[in-house]
C-alpha cells in the first residue's frame, strides 16, 4: 500500500482490495472511537489494543511507512528514466482487479449498475482535471492531508494523484525525504483525523448498501485506468523545486502515435510484459490470500 500510495494515479486501497484486507482495515480504523480513547486514558492499554485490531494496524502502518520512506525515490526514479514500464505494470494490475471486486458482487439490479457508471465517470473525470497552484501554510497543509488520505483507502482513486491536484505531490516527497518534520506531522495530523472521520461513514455504507458500494469503487478503479495508460503527451509543463522543468498535464494518446508526438519508442512488448506481470501478480495475491484464510 505504500509503494501504491507514492505513486500519481495508483491507490492504497486498491493493493487492500486485492489482499483481501479491506473491509478489516475499514473496520479496525472505525473502532478507534470515544470507547477506544477511554479504555486508553484508564490505561486499559490491553483491551484498547484488542477493541481497534492494534496488531493488525501497527503492522499495516509499520509497513506503510517504512515503504514510504524507502521507496519515495525509487518510485520518482522508476518514472522518470521507464514510465512506460511503470505504468504498464499499474496498468495491469487495476485492470484485472475490477472484474474481481464485481466477482463478488452476487445480486445486480440497477443501483449497482448506475453506481458503477457513476464511479468510472467520476475516476475518469479526476484523471483530466488540470493540477492548481495552492498556497504552502500549515492549515493548507492539514487540509490536504485529511482530503487525501481519504481518497488513499478509495479503490481507483489516488491520494498521491489527489496531492497532485491540490499541488501538494512533490512538496510532500521533498518532506518526507527531507524529513521536515514540521510539515510531516501535520499533514499526518490531517490524515488520522480524516482518516477516523471517513471509516465511519465507509463502514456504515458497507453494511448497508454492500453491492451499490462494491461497484461504486470497481468503478473508481476502471475510470482510474486513464491515469495509468503507459502512453502520454505533455500538454503543459511545471518547474519543482530544483528548478527543473516537469510535465503538469498530459493526456493518454495511442501507442502508435507515440512515436511521432514524442519522438520516443512506444516500447510496446515491454508494456504488455509488464502489464501481464501486473496482471499475474494480482491473480498470485488473491490465490495466495484465499488459501491462507483457508488455512486459518
Amino acid at each position: 500500500m505504500g509503494a501504491a500510495d507514492v505513486v500519481p494515479g495508483v491507490s492504497g486501497g486498491t493493493v487492500a482490495f486485492i489482499t483481501g484486507i479491506y473491509e478489516e482495515l475499514i473496520q479496525s480504523i472505525k473502532s478507534i472511537d470515544l470507547n477506544a480513547i477511554k479504555l486508553l486514558l484508564r490505561f486499559q492499554i490491553a483491551e484498547f489494543w484488542k477493541l481497534i485490531n492494534g496488531n493488525f494496524l501497527i503492522t499495516l502502518v509499520g509497513g506503510i511507512f517504512v515503504s514510504l520512506l524507502s521507496l519515495s525515490k525509487l518510485m520518482i526514479y522508476l518514472l522518470k528514466h521507464h514510465p512506460i514500464s511503470i505504468w504498464s505494470f499499474f496498468f495491469g494490475l487495476i485492470l484485472i482487479s475490477t472484474p474481481l471486486i464485481l466477482r463478488d458482487v452476487k445480486k445486480w439490479s440497477a443501483a449497482p449498475v448506475l453506481t458503477f457508471l457513476v464511479g468510472a465517470a467520476l475516476a475518469y473525470w479526476i484523471t483530466i482535471v488540470s493540477p492548481a497552484e495552492t498556497p504552502t501554510n500549515m492549515f493548507f497543509i492539514f487540509l490536504c492531508g485529511a482530503i487525501a488520505i481519504c481518497a488513499m483507502i478509495l479503490p481507483g482513486i489516488s491520494g498521491a494523484f489527489i496531492l497532485l491536484l491540490l499541488g501538494k505531490y512533490e512538496f510532500m516527497i521533498t518532506a518526507l525525504t527531507e524529513f521536515n518534520i514540521p510539515v510531516i506531522l501535520v499533514f499526518i495530523t490531517g490524515c488520522v483525523l480524516g482518516l477516523l472521520g471517513f471509516s465511519h461513514f465507509l463502514n456504515w455504507i458497507l453494511k448497508n448498501y454492500r453491492y451499490a458500494t462494491m461497484t461504486l469503487l470497481a468503478g473508481f478503479m476502471l475510470g482510474s485506468l486513464n491515469k495509468v495508460w503507459p502512453w502520454k503527451q505533455v500538454m503543459s509543463y511545471r518547474l519543482n523545486s530544483a528548478g527543473e522543468q516537469v510535465a503538469a498535464f498530459d493526456k493518454s494518446i495511442a501507442p502508435w502515435d507515440y512515436l511521432a508526438t514524442t519522438g520516443q519508442e512506444p516500447q510496446v512488448l515491454k508494456a504488455i510484459l509488464f502489464a501481464m506481470l501486473g496482471i499475474i501478480l494480482v491473480i498470485g495475491i488473491e490465490k495466495t490470500a484465499a488459501y491462507l484464510k483457508t488455512k486459518s
